[in-house]
């Protein structure tokens, strides 16, 4: 599995994981919090399935090893 998600993306993902999750416990508390669980998940690993599916890269430095002969 290839990293295609860039530093910021990584961030903002887990960020947006985390107040997600966060949701399930403070403010509303529906179980709809634990879709934060996606960002947060993709974010640690630094693949996204839809990134990959449509040939998308935020990451920088992703092809770096790939260019090498």
């Amino acid at each position: 599995m290839n990293t295609n998600m860039g530093k910021a993306d990584r961030i903002i993902r887990a960020i947006v994981g985390v107040v997600l999750i966060a949701l399930v416990f403070v403010g509303p508390q529906t179980a709809w919090g634990w879709v934060g669980l996606v960002p947060l998940a993709t974010a640690l690993m630094g693949n996204c399935a839809v990134y990959s599916l449509f040939g998308i890269k935020t990451c920088k430095t992703c092809d770096t090893k790939s260019a090498r002969p």
